[in-house]
């Protein structure tokens, strides 16, 4: 199984929602989770799930890590990581 990681900052412009990227990732076998240490907490939730995209409560600014597994990984990762920086 692929695996990936990436470090990034969020930058998401006032058009962009989680539903989109959830929808982005639909096609895609592999799961991508963002894991998000901001105000001294960790949450990590898979992306292509709308409620714990929500529970992350992530905003411009925040540095998250973000992994990717599965057989198209790195396309999947590639996908979030453009949309959200």
């Amino acid at each position: 199984m692929e695996k990936h990681t990436a470090e990034i900052t969020i930058n998401l412009n006032e058009k962009q929602t989680i539903v989109e990227l959830t929808q982005l990732l639909a096609p895609f076998k592999s799961d991508v989770y963002l894991v998000n240490r901001s105000g001294g907490n960790v949450v990590e939730a898979n992306v292509k799930s709308l409620l714990g995209l929500v529970s992350l409560r992530i905003g411009n600014g925040d540095r998250v890590t973000l992994r990717a597994e599965g057989s198209d990984a790195e396309e999947a990762l590639g996908k979030v990581v453009q949309f959200l920086s």
